[in-house]
Order: structure tokens, then sequence, then C-alpha cells
């Protein structure tokens, strides 16, 4: 959207810096079209070196931005929504919320004003450009929402889905970078015991893992589908595949994300 010149990122941690620097990396804004924001102004020295805007005024940075990034904890929200209230303004602001377990009628409320407002889900892979970035809204424009899309695409891949299950794609998207982490660091612990270094061992795991999901990425396949490949009949493979199951290893990955999204649903309490 042509009409969106400044961007307020408000909270400079890994995400809100990563969005920051994958917009400008991607050539859709340049370093001075953007106000990053953080209590701790000397944590954002190296990115004021970079030619961003700086500050540790959430409202400033509101008033000189068309499109505002809430990149904040959940227990923060409230604090900063009453902060950046009277800065807002219908016709000019798009509200881009990225904080866990709040809706975009939450948002809306607090804003106080008729601004449209998307909801985002990116995981910590934005750091490399490797997001999963789910996006949801209940008022925004077809346009906002490609704009937003546009956005998030410059740090990895993005779709839109009902915001409903918006509490789900924290669960195994973002939740879910440390599920497939933990796998890798057990098979990188069973390389190590049946003979490799560990730093051989972890190497070679993550390089594993990372073909596994390129396949099925990159042919547009299914698992079962490729696991077919590498299992021959009473084979070695499909008897380490048994062993797992037998000891509950898909069960307990279908069970942890469950349990994420749980305790997902309840990260932000309206009432702090």
């Amino acid at each position: 959207m042509s009409e969106i010149q400044t961007i307020a990122i408000l909270g400079g941690g890994n995400i809100g810096l990563s969005l920051a620097r994958g917009l400008v990396k991607a050539g859709i804004y340049k370093p001075e079209q953007i106000i990053v924001t953080r209590r701790n102004l000397g944590a954002l020295a190296l990115l004021s070196k970079e030619g961003f805007q700086t500050t540790d005024n959430n409202s400033d940075a509101v008033k000189r931005s068309d499109a505002v990034v809430i990149a904040v904890l959940p227990q923060q929200l409230n604090k900063l929504m009453y902060e950046i209230r009277p800065s807002l303004k219908k016709q000019r602001h798009l509200l881009i919320s990225v904080v866990s377990g709040v809706s975009c009628h939450d948002i809306y409320v607090q804003a106080g004003t008729l601004v449209q407002v998307v909801r985002a889900m990116p995981n910590t892979a934005i750091a490399i450009g490797q997001s999963m970035t789910c996006i949801s809204t209940e008022n925004a424009s077809n346009e906002n929402m490609e704009l937003v899309k546009s956005l998030f695409d410059t740090v990895g891949v993005t779709i839109q889905i009902n915001e409903e299950l918006m509490t789900s794609a924290t669960a195994l998207c973002a939740c879910g970078i440390a599920f497939f982490l933990r796998s890798i660091r057990a098979a990188s612990q069973g390389g190590t015991e049946i003979g490799f270094h560990a730093h051989d061992a972890l190497r070679m795991a993550a390089q594993t893992a990372k073909g596994a999901a390129d396949l099925l990425l990159q042919l547009a396949s299914h698992p079962e589908q490729e696991i077919d490949k590498v299992t021959s009949p009473k084979g070695c493979t499909i008897a380490g595949l048994n062993e797992m199951e037998h000891n509950g290893f898909s069960s307990a990955m279908i069970k942890g994300i469950k349990t994420s999204a749980d305790k997902a649903a309840v990260l932000y309490d309206k009432e702090d």
C-alpha cells in the first residue's frame, strides 16, 4: 500500500528487530522509514547506527507513522494501548499485532477509535528470514491484508487463516520451533551414543532435519510418502521408527502441541 510511508514497531525485541531488518533487506523500506521503540534505548544503539529511527516514546512513534506493529509481551499490552490511544487516527493508522493470545477485537476495543487491526503470528525463525507467519483480521480491508502479507513475506512464508485458529497457530508454528529443535537435539544425542562426536552429530542431525523438511516443501509431498522411500522390509529404518512409536513419539508430539495451544489461549488477561 503506497500510503504507508513510515512504520512504527513498538517493542524492539527479537521479532521487532528481525522484521525491521527484513523489510530493509528486501528493499521495501529504507531504515529511516522505520521507527523502533524500546524502554532501554541502549539496546537499540546498533539499530540506530544502521539508520533506523529509535525512541523510547511509543506515543511519539505512533504520531509519526502510518502503520503500527505492536510487538510487546501480553502483560505489557494494556499499558501500551493506554499510552498510544490518544495518538491513533482512524483514517491513518493500521495496527498490526504480534502479541500472543490477544484477539483483533481486544486491540480494536483498546484502540478507542475505528482503526483496522491485523493479527500476525510469526516465529523465531524470523531472525533468519524463515518464519512461518499466520495472519488474520476482523475488520481490515483486502488491500491492508495484502500489505501485511507482503511485509511478513520478507521474513519467511505467510498464510492467512481464520482468527479462531490463531491460538492453534501459536502452538504449531511458534511453540513448534522448540519442539522440532528438541527432536533434533535428541537425534544428535542418539548420534553421539552410536559413535559420533557431539558437534558432528548435531550438524548431521540438523542438516538431515532440514533436508526432510525441504522434501515436503519443495516436492509438495506427504511425510508418509517420503518415509516409504527409506523403509524397506525388515530394514533398520522401520525398526527404528517402530521403536520410537512404541515409546509414544507421535503421541507425545500431538499431546505437547495440544497442551501448548491450551496454555496460549490464556496468556493474555484483559484485567491486567
